[in-house]
């Protein structure tokens, strides 16, 4: 059957790159997030300017600049590369105790009787309050960051897995055991798929948290690492230095936190958007 040349017309588009105003038109989004940045930075830098906000109180954007472009050719890369070791670290040791602890939860009514409360009892505290605790037990050095970190990760995909693999359908479990499928079976045929999206929605917030868990067990106690910075600058009253090194972690954070999304898109690839729908923690 041969194409109308409307058609034509819309295959030969089709296989032209895409100019830069057809991106744009098909992406709104990336030139207001570029407008509202610019308004952003503009805004503060004449605000500080023309209120004469003393740099203590707020340091101007330029400022920031200069003192990030000084700390990247200076000491920041060495203490960024002990905080991202204490970050992921820490994430892969608590977001593993967390699956494996939520995976025995899921499947042993028992467990979750005797254990949970336990487990939920010590999330309830303040890890700002046994962070101390744990630096005392482990050292001033990066076990006691990877330790405070993991406790932190840990949670939310304890919680995410306990769920996620509870939501297989009823009637797919029961079709299953009724062909004789084993306990493994079902749990790697049915729950786990069901639970994946859950999970990775779980480990996306563990990654985001393990960023902060690192942060405060350099404050409690550390000999390196951008929160031993950030007290450093603190101290020396450079808030320039200080929102510099806030720059640094927030862009750790977002590419942790893209990173992850990444390898979900790879992993639960037959996902529409759905994670929107799963639980957080």
């Amino acid at each position: 059957m041969s194409r109308s040349a409307s058609e034509e017309h819309e295959l030969l588009e089709s296989g032209k790159p895409r100019t830069l105003g057809q991106t744009l038109r098909e992406k709104p989004e990336i030139p207001l997030a570029i407008l509202l940045f610019v308004s952003l930075i503009g805004g503060w830098e004449l605000a500080v300017r023309l209120f004469e906000i003393p740099k203590i109180v707020l340091p101007a954007p330029t400022a920031v600049g200069a003192a990030l472009w000084q700390g990247m050719t200076g000491d920041f890369l060495m203490h960024f590369g002990v905080t991202f070791y204490e970050t992921i670290a820490g994430f892969v040791l608590g977001s593993i105790t967390g699956l494996v602890l939520g995976a025995l939860i899921s499947q042993f009514r028992l467990l979750e009787r005797t254990l949970y409360p336990y487990i939920v009892a010590f999330q309830t505290l303040p890890k700002v309050a046994i962070a101390p605790i744990i630096v005392i037990w482990f050292g001033y050095g990066v076990t006691s960051k990877i330790v405070i970190t993991a406790t932190i990760a840990f949670f939310p995909l304890l919680a995410n897995t306990i769920v996620g693999l509870r939501s297989a359908p009823a009637e797919q479990i029961e079709l299953m055991v009724a062909f004789t499928a084993s306990r493994w079976q079902v749990f790697r045929l049915a729950r786990l798929p069901h639970a994946l999206p859950y999970i990775f929605v779980g480990l996306d917030v563990a990654i985001v948290l393990s960023v902060i868990g690192a942060i405060v067990g350099e404050f409690v106690g550390a000999q390196a690492g951008l929160g031993y910075l950030i007290l450093q600058k603190n101290f020396n009253m450079d808030m320039a230095g200080v929102f510099a090194i806030l720059i640094v972690l927030s862009a750790m954070g977002i590419g942790l936190h893209l990173l992850v999304n990444a390898i979900q898109r790879r992993v639960v690839f037959w996902m529409d958007g759905s994670s929107d729908r799963v639980m957080g923690a």
